[in-house]
């Protein structure tokens, strides 16, 4: 019995070599880029919308060692992508991205003089398709497009009054916009490891929201309609899952 056992555990052992021997026949390589695998990337950067500031009073944005970016909206974004590579040319999954540090104007006055606050946040969920036309040793040149929806939100606080029970009423509203998003990419890629890729992504986006917005019955409404351009630029790792 004893005999048996370690038989085949010995054919097992000896089974996972020989498969990726023969994997690696099959591609002509023993490096996860050459065959058909996973991605999973996170990502973070900015997002700048130069023609959209949330104000009249804030324009430029807050970014982290940047600062204000253009005379519209700009704050940081971070993502995550997900990406099945089924060969060496090209890659296709979706992700989403969006802004957790909105830029907030404190200084906005709404219908009443009362001491209130104005942020705009972003979300977009869609499909990405990258073509990967250069191939270095461990860089890649790749370019892309983009498509899915895309979520406005606007927020309204009232700073002032006393705190009551939320049973009551609270202090914020949300008016959410949502419409659609296309857009191109374009990034560098450095394989450091095995199975490790670090890179940089810069997409610039067209965003076709409704022509009219959406109102509170206290007359806070959506600041973006229309056609909106937003340009983003990232930082990424990630990590590659032979199939």
């Amino acid at each position: 019995m004893k005999r048996r056992v370690c038989a085949a555990v010995f054919a097992c052992a000896a089974l996972i070599p020989a498969r990726a021997v023969a994997a690696d026949e099959q591609y002509g390589s023993t490096s996860p880029i050459d065959r058909p695998h996973t991605i999973a990337e996170l990502e973070a950067g900015i997002i700048a919308l130069p023609n959209a500031p949330i104000s009249a009073g804030q324009r430029g944005g807050n970014t982290p060692l940047v600062g204000a970016v253009g005379k519209g909206d700009a704050t940081i974004q971070t993502g995550l992508h997900l990406l099945y590579r089924g060969a060496k040319e090209w890659a296709i999954g979706a992700g989403f991205l969006f802004a957790p540090r909105p830029t907030a104007d404190t200084e906005y006055g709404g219908l009443r003089s009362l001491p209130r606050t104005h942020s705009r946040s972003y979300l977009f969920l869609g499909t990405e398709l990258r073509y990967v036309p250069l191939h270095f040793r461990t860089l890649e040149v790749w370019g892309g497009l983009t498509a899915g929806g895309v979520v406005v939100a606007d927020r309204f606080v009232t700073d002032a009054g006393d705190p009551v029970p939320t049973i009551l009423g609270t202090k914020d509203i949300t008016v959410r916009t949502e419409g659609f998003a296309v857009g191109v990419q374009a990034g560098l890629d450095w394989m450091f490891a095995d199975q490790w890729v670090a890179g940089v992504t810069a997409r610039t986006d067209r965003w076709i929201l409704p022509s009219s917005p959406q109102c509170t019955p206290i007359s806070d409404c959506a600041t973006l309609t229309g056609a909106v351009a937003a340009y983003e630029f990232g930082l990424k790792v990630g990590y590659r899952i032979p199939l």
